[in-house]
């Protein structure tokens, strides 16, 4: 599995949506579901997924689908 395929399947397993729905529009504004407590879960997912650990600023910063890969690759993380 990709490193795409990996993110995405831990976006939809946490939010349970299609990968249809995975655009620059999920993003904890309009994404009902996304609370404190689905975003620390989803942090967490990644961080162990993805084999790193995000500094403070990234989790505050951390607020969609398309920017979370942008912070990921600040890590290493080859998309």
């Amino acid at each position: 599995m990709s490193n795409q395929e990996q993110y995405a399947q831990i976006f939809m397993d946490i939010f349970g949506v299609d990968e249809s729905e995975l655009n620059e529009n999920f993003n904890f504004k309009d994404v009902d579901s996304w609370d404190s407590l689905t975003h620390l879960t989803l942090i967490g997912e990644l961080e162990a997924a993805f084999d790193v650990m995000f500094e403070t600023d990234d989790i505050l910063r951390y607020g969609g689908y398309l920017n979370g890969i942008e912070i990921l690759k600040k890590y290493g993380v080859e998309f």
